[in-house]
Order: structure tokens, then C-alpha cells, then sequence
């Protein structure tokens, strides 16, 4: 969230609730706390009020609340979609960790991706074995901000089901989706999309964070991961959680009905900082698909420079940026999406992410860009002297 003081650039990694959220979760953490399980009448309408929210909630990606399952957030929701089957698994190299982790455990393929971090539909068709029975792939890669063909890849998974059936083989191929990048600034519709599994971050999403959803098609069996009270038809036990679930859907709400909007502004300002930066440094790459990307990401790289050195340079200006995924840089390893893009060695170490948001505005995208400029000059005058 920009102040006078500060421009906040890395809405991929976190948003702020928004206040609209904040309003509609606040009678539930005081006055309206009741158990929705429990028999009294209070608590009878607080559950009429949760399962409203998980309608809304289903309404916002074109599905019904009941096909709904909330958990404590997108990573939750994406092991709770692998354990829907035990078979190979067909994913892409540049997958958020979560998915990577539950890859790995199983039988699988990873596919490679272009130097743009865009999975080849052809690629994903290839990696397909008859015992192959689930297909994971982001709606856009956290870090670059690269769109994937997902419409056209459910569209070939299809063609794969059709053809088993008539081999009578009644093994399942099931495709998920983690959307929790995109969401409000992108179409993301189930059925528009052709997935079969959904997943959703409220803390993307202007919601409260350790809050998210797994929408899944109806007659799809899931293992559940947690056991105990049966709540979430069974798939997901424990007490629910209403205020986080209400401020999810308000938020999922007003991104849904503003997405449009929100696409033109964001992309509009986006143009303008790449515009600033890549002036400045004709050297400077932008990184990722800039034909299929998300309208408020910017992932652009300096050679010869060290993007970690530029994190702290801007922070002390009230600048914050990040380098890459908040994962990657958390563990202060080499980002797995960059390197599976090929990067030159000359720009791994130079890559910064620039994520906008609700907050942004042009004042915020000219500060941006006048610090950033001025800090990688200053960086690059270093070097010389030394």
C-alpha cells in the first residue's frame, strides 16, 4: 500500500486487505462468532451466511458455492487437488513450489518451457502416458507474469479423455489450474477455462491472507488431508473459517466485477514504468511473454547487476520490489523459473519483479521509475569506479 513516503511494488507476493473485505469480516471476529455447526438458532444463520459467502465466492469464477472447498490457502488447496489420484502427474518447470513438491513425490514429467516461460500445448500432449492422470499448470507464472494456454491445453486433454473411452479405459485425467495469480486482472472462469480442478489465494486477492479455496467438479473424489469433524463434505475437517471466508468473497467479488477496469488501468501503468526503466537502460530485457502476460506485472533484467544489492538500495528510498518469487527469495536460492527460461548468467543476478496493484497510480509508477533508474545508475558507477 503506497503512503507518502513509500510506492509498494510487489502485489505478487501479497495485497493488502481491502477495505471493502475488512468491513464485511468484522461482525464475524466479534459479535457473530458462532460455531455454524452448532444446532441454535445464531449459529443456524451463521451458516446460511457462510455458505452465501461460498456461493458468492463460486459465483466469481462461474461455478456453484456447494463445488466449493475452503482451506488455509492456495498451497493447501493444490496438495488437496493431487490427492484426487495416484497416477503420473504431467506438470511445467516454472510451477509454483507447492506444485513442484507434490510432483516430485509421484510419478512425473516435467515439462520444459520457451525462453518467454510459455508452456507448448504440444509439449504437455507429449508428456501424456496412459497412466498419466493428472496435469498441473499455473493460469500465470508468479514471476514473470507469462499466460498460459490454458483453455487450449484442457481443450487437447479433452481429446485424450474422448480417446481412452473409446479404448474402454476408464483411467482419469484430471487438470488443475492454480489461478491464484490473474485473478482480477484476467478471465478466470472454470468453464471458460475447461479445467476440472481450481485453486484460489485470498491473499492475492485484496482478501486475508491463510485463506483460499479449491473448486473441484462435482463427482471427483478427493482424499482428504485433514480428518476429524467432517466439515467440507468431509474433504476438509475443522472448525470453519467465516470472517476469512466472507472477507474472501467480498474481495473475490469486487475484483470480478472490476476486472475489466482494472486490466485497462493496470496495464496502461505497467507501460509507462517499462517504458521509463527501458529507456534508461536499452540494455535492460524484459522478461517473460509481452504479448501474453498479466497487465500489472513487469519483470525486467540489468546486466551485470545485482538485483539483491537494488532491493536494499530502493527499500531505503520507500521502494519495494522484489527479485523474484517471495519463495525463491526467502530460501536465497537461484530462481527455478529463471533458470528454466535459460536466462544468460549475465542477467540471472539482474532480474527484478514489478507488480502493481490497487494502489498504484501514475505518481507512484514516476517515483518508481526515477528511483529505480537512479539506482541502477548509481550501481553501474560503482562498478566503473572499482
Amino acid at each position: 500500500m503506497n503512503t507518502p513516503d513509500t510506492v509498494y511494488l510487489d502485489y505478487a507476493a501479497a495485497t493488502p486487505v481491502a477495505d471493502y473485505a475488512l468491513a464485511a469480516m468484522m461482525p464475524y471476529l466479534c459479535d457473530n462468532f458462532y460455531n455454524p455447526s452448532s444446532p441454535y438458532a445464531p449459529a443456524v444463520q451463521i451458516r446460511r451466511e457462510y455458505n452465501a459467502a461460498k456461493q458468492q465466492l463460486g459465483q466469481s469464477i462461474g461455478a456453484k458455492g456447494d463445488e466449493i472447498l475452503m482451506t488455509a490457502g492456495a498451497t493447501e488447496s493444490i496438495n488437496l487437488a493431487f490427492h484426487a489420484t495416484s497416477g503420473h502427474v504431467v506438470t511445467s518447470a516454472i510451477e509454483h513450489p507447492a506444485v513442484l513438491e507434490c510432483t516430485t513425490r509421484r510419478d512425473h514429467t516435467v515439462v520444459p518451457v520457451s525462453e518467454k516461460g510459455r508452456v507448448s500445448v504440444e509439449d504437455i500432449v507429449a508428456a501424456i502416458r496412459p497412466t498419466t492422470q493428472f496435469v498441473s499448470i499455473a493460469l500465470a507464472n508468479n514471476e514473470l507474469g507469462t499466460l498460459q494456454p490454458i483453455r487450449k491445453i484442457a481443450q487437447a486433454l479433452d481429446q485424450i479423455r474422448t480417446e481412452r473411452i473409446q479404448n474402454n479405459d476408464d483411467t482419469p485425467l484430471y487438470f488443475h489450474c492454480d489461478a491464484s495469480q490473474g485473478f482480477g486482472q484476467v478471465d478466470v472462469n472454470v468453464a471458460r477455462l475447461g479445467v476440472d480442478f481450481l485453486t484460489l489465494n485470498s491473499g492475492k486477492m485484496y482478501g486475508p491472507k491463510q485463506v483460499g479455496l479449491l473448486w473441484a467438479k462435482r463427482n471427483i473424489t478427493i482424499e482428504p488431508l485433514i480428518v476429524g469433524g467432517g466439515q467440507e463434505r468431509g474433504i476438509r475437517s475443522g472448525t470453519e473459517n467465516v470472517a476469512g471466508t466472507i472477507g474472501f468473497a467480498a474481495a473475490a467479488a469486487w475484483l470480478a466485477n472490476h476486472q475489466a477496469s482494472e486490466a485497462i488501468r493496470l496495464k496502461t501503468l505497467r507501460d509507462d514504468l517499462e517504458k521509463n526503466i527501458h529507456h534508461a537502460f536499452e540494455e535492460s530485457v524484459v522478461l517473460g511473454d509481452r504479448k501474453h502476460r498479466l497487465p500489472g506485472h513487469l519483470s525486467i533484467a540489468f546486466p551485470q547487476i545485482d538485483a539483491e544489492r537494488l532491493i536494499f538500495i530502493l527499500e531505503r528510498e520507500g521502494i519495494y520490489i522484489a527479485t523474484g518469487s517471495a519463495c525463491a527469495a526467502s530460501k536465497h536460492t537461484a530462481s527455478h523459473v529463471l533458470t528454466a527460461i535459460g536466462l544468460d548468467e549475465n542477467l540471472l543476478n539482474g532480474s527484478i519483479r514489478l507488480t502493481l496493484g490497487k494502489s498504484t497510480d501514475s505518481v507512484a509508477v514516476q517515483r518508481a521509475s526515477t528511483a529505480i533508474i537512479d539506482a541502477v545508475k548509481r550501481e553501474y558507477d560503482r562498478q566503473a569506479a572499482t
